[in-house]
């Protein structure tokens, strides 16, 4: 099953002539998970082809535009072109209230159910769960209420090695055994080990994305071992004070919480406009952390079993 990232934009406060605004799309099997919408989000969702009818779940860290000004448009095209499945949008508190007026303004009545979940931006929670993925807030410190968001895949079942199946086991029991449970018998005595027919599991993916905040440790519990992480790095470590004055955070910092937290993969973005050339980002970080990778418009990262 896929689960891999698509970025659509990585530019902070103002796009520039190659930089969107912040969005990105995790999809997971069939289904789509869009991180933040900033302007511009539809038309990178058409550049790239992804069926944006395929969204299922709409994330949006903090109200700052640069992370949610293309929703609005994103929901009137959908509307547009006859959506039907519910569409569910996490957010925080008046975001809804934002999007009434729009639509109220504009005489639009979506064609489709619009549920929309209100965040406590404080607070470490899950918020979204199927028989694939948990997702869960993770508290930012910035200048308003602000999360990033954590993805996991829940655990998978063990692979039974049929070969070593005793031919008495029930259809109950071979479930069990999946979920690693032991065969016991109506005593409770252990008959069969579940170890001793069946292997590992696939590993589980997890993706970490931590939008506008300043420089967080208290976030290592919640993004220790992650495959993926994604961290802003608005600017570079000449500019710490303004990166902290302004509740953001630099390339270093980004890559310092990532080998503290041991995660296999680091992502920066967010950048500012102010860099036209983001190899001074990516060698910053890569000096603390080396495996560092730029958001790039256009980049997939793939996340492997």
């Amino acid at each position: 099953m896929d689960f891999e990232l698509r970025i659509l934009g990585s530019s902070s406060a103002t796009p520039s002539a190659n930089r969107h605004h912040t969005a990105q799309v995790l999809t997971i099997g069939n289904q789509y998970h869009l991180l933040d919408c900033g302007e511009g989000t539809q038309m990178q969702l058409m550049q790239y082809k992804i069926k944006y009818q395929r969204i299922c779940n709409v994330y949006i860290s903090h109200l700052h535009g640069d992370h949610y000004f293309g929703l609005a448009g994103l929901l009137s095209t959908m509307h547009l072109k006859g959506r039907q499945l519910p569409l569910h949008l996490y957010g925080p508190p008046g975001l809804a209230d934002i999007l009434s007026l729009q639509l109220k303004y504009s005489g639009t009545n979506l064609c489709y159910k619009l549920v929309f979940h209100e965040l406590d931006t404080t607070v470490h929670k899950k918020i979204f769960e199927d028989k694939t993925v948990s997702v869960y807030t993770i508290p930012m410190e910035h200048r308003i209420p602000c999360c990033g968001f954590l993805i996991r895949e829940k655990q998978k079942p063990r692979p039974l090695i049929k070969e070593k199946l005793p031919s008495f086991l029930t259809p109950p029991q071979l479930v069990r055994l999946k979920w690693g449970e032991d065969i016991r018998d109506e005593q409770g005595n252990v008959v069969l080990h579940n170890k001793d027919v069946t292997m590992e599991p696939k590993r589980s993916r997890s993706y970490a994305y931590c939008a506008d905040s300043r420089y967080k440790p208290a976030l290592l519990p919640y993004l220790r071992h992650v495959d993926l992480l994604y961290h802003e790095a608005t600017f570079t470590d000449e500019l710490r004070e303004r990166a902290d004055y302004t509740f953001h955070s630099t390339a270093k910092q980004a890559a310092e919480l990532a080998a503290a937290a041991e995660v296999r993969q680091l992502l920066i973005g967010h950048f500012s406009v102010r860099y036209k050339d983001l190899t001074p980002l990516l060698e910053e970080a890569r000096e603390v952390f080396s495996k560092t990778e730029l958001a790039i418009e256009g980049s997939i990262f793939c996340i492997r079993e």
